[in-house]
């Protein structure tokens, strides 16, 4: 799998779905490594077609890949070797995997809604965090951008968010 071919592949998907929805709404819904996909179809459809998707939904999102990689907990032993930066960093980058949210959002007009939980111990609050103020400083309306922060007490951590039962009504 590329960053490019998964593009590709949720952009033959949007076609799939948008020939078949009539006037229903679409959005993008993505979660971890799917966030960074669902910015690069929203901002790929705006810049390249004109076409402003509904809206977009982040769950556990990051700022970039490599971002992301530098910060989740499963790298914290590695970090300190000599080399960490060129031989996982870096080798995302040769393998042309980007993942560039934080680029992305600053494109962005349609409603962009982020999801994180306090509890998430794949990846950081703090890059959702992030993201959002990157967005949310980069949109001309304002209102467009939200940020729910689900509660450590809620225990939904990286994968649970969407188990949460208020979540069709913060959605909407």
């Amino acid at each position: 799998p590329t960053e490019s071919g998964f593009t590709t592949d949720v952009l033959a998907l949007y076609d799939w779905a948008k020939a078949r929805s009539g006037n229903s709404s679409i959005l993008f819904w993505g979660h971890s490594l799917g966030t960074g996909i669902a910015t690069n179809v929203a901002r790929k459809l705006q810049e390249e077609r004109g076409v402003q998707v509904d809206a977009v939904v982040l769950e556990s999102p990051y700022t970039n890949i490599r971002d992301a990689a530098a910060h989740i907990p499963i790298t914290k032993i590695y970090r300190q070797f000599p080399g960490f930066g060129y031989l996982i960093l870096d080798s995302l980058a040769l393998a042309n995997m980007f993942f560039r949210s934080d680029e992305n959002v600053k494109v962005l007009a349609c409603p962009l809604l982020i999801l994180h939980a306090e509890d998430d111990d794949v990846v950081p609050p703090h890059l959702g965090h992030k993201l959002f103020e990157t967005a949310r400083s980069a949109y001309k309306d304002k209102t467009k951008v939200k940020f729910i922060t689900f509660p450590e007490k809620l225990g939904l951590g990286h994968d649970y968010i969407s188990f949460n039962p208020e979540l069709p009504t913060l959605v909407k």
